[in-house]
């Protein structure tokens, strides 16, 4: 898998072989998937967020189509958190016609130490623009025009903003007429403006260079007000398009719902429809529908319902199963006539038959639950 380097808080490794020369890139591309994704545990368990299967593929294969879509040839992966995974599955890019490189954290450093920490691997120069991707946010907004907007004004940075009809979960980004960041403030209970980070940065490279090197950093905290405060031109890229941050269960499948359906469009999937499944997958005689997903080698039982969820590689729903917005792990066996809404089974979990398992409820991976173990009914 080609050679690798390392750098003062990391290791880089370069996906692509050995021996290649590096072509002149003018715009290139950071993706942050270095967290550890607690919330949507247990599916983070032995899978890193990014790599969770969304529409069919790993979630991050949908943002770093849209990168190549947009322009994006070569793209740094800031990995930690079950770093191997990225490079066992993405390799050198070449499968998506890019070029992937890999910088791997031994520290965790925040949003902008691992931006400054990934730079290592980056070849433009100091005013070419960098993409900048969390690595936990779907979005259908024009990266291409943000770069060009960037371009136009000659920014340091802009940000992709949404507006939102309740701000208070968030910290709010106002702008000027202009497009020009007046502020960054923290979440308060009467925000000054609806506009939130949507999590995509275009940034001019020296800007990059200038975080500081080797401490935790966070862009949002540290890097952009000071910006704002030395007089540096930040602005607003404001967009109405789809957008969602995939933090949670409930997120990440009404996503992967929803790219399948073709609310939110990723060039990684062909067509949409009420379903998706491996060219493997068994689901004669149920019913599939609503944006679910069914992974290689997966079993739908005849008589068994799947709406809007995602069913794992090889995991197996049982005859006159119900299973409505919720996660499936690989090689999980759901028993007949059981209901699950709105809840997440781990990898390899087997559930009984006539168990309800509803609202949030998490089972981790492997654990076993006999016939009728949990209910939230008296029904039987």
């Amino acid at each position: 898998m080609g050679g690798q380097r390392r750098c003062a808080h990391g290791v880089v490794r370069a996906g692509r072989a050995a021996g290649l020369t590096r072509a002149p890139v003018r715009v290139e591309g950071i993706v942050l998937v270095g967290g550890q994704g607690t919330r949507l545990r247990p599916l983070t368990l032995s899978t890193p967020k990014p790599m969770l299967p969304v529409a069919g593929v790993p979630f991050l294969t949908h943002q770093l189509v849209r990168l190549r879509a947009a322009g994006v040839r070569h793209v740094v992966l800031a990995t930690s958190y079950r770093a191997e995974v990225f490079e066992a599955h993405f390799g050198d890019g070449k499968s998506l016609a890019m070029q992937i490189d890999y910088v791997t954290e031994t520290d965790p450093l925040g949003t902008g130490g691992g931006i400054r920490n990934a730079a290592v691997a980056l070849n433009g120069d100091a005013d070419d623009p960098v993409v900048v991707l969390n690595g936990d946010v779907l979005s259908g907004h024009d990266i291409a025009g943000q770069v060009a907007t960037h371009r136009s004004v000659d920014a340091d940075v802009t940000l992709h903003l949404v507006e939102v009809e309740d701000a208070r979960a968030f910290g709010c980004v106002p702008t000027d007429a202009d497009g020009r960041v007046t502020a960054f403030h923290e979440k308060m209970p009467n925000p000054v403006s609806n506009q939130i980070n949507a999590g995509c940065y275009v940034i001019r490279r020296r800007v990059i260079d200038d975080i500081p090197a080797g401490r935790v950093v966070s862009v949002e905290r540290e890097t952009f007000p000071a910006l704002l405060a030395a007089g540096a031109n930040v602005r607003g890229y404001v967009a109405s398009d789809y957008w969602l941050d995939v933090g949670t269960p409930q997120a990440i499948v009404q996503a992967s719902a929803d790219i399948v359906t073709g609310l939110a469009a990723s060039p990684a999937v062909a067509e949409a429809g009420a379903m998706l499944a491996a060219s493997d997958a068994s689901y004669d005689g149920a019913h599939v529908s609503g944006g679910s997903a069914l992974g290689a080698g997966a079993t739908v039982q005849a008589g068994a319902t799947v709406m809007a969820s995602i069913i794992g590689a090889g995991a197996v729903v049982e005859e006159g199963a119900r299973i409505t917005r919720s996660a499936i792990g690989a090689g999980a066996r759901i028993g007949a006539r059981t209901t699950i809404v709105d809840a997440v089974i781990g990898d390899g979990a087997q559930v009984g038959a006539d168990n309800e398992l509803l609202a949030g409820l998490r089972v981790w991976p492997d654990v076993v639950l006999p016939d009728r173990a949990v209910r939230f009914s008296s029904d039987v």
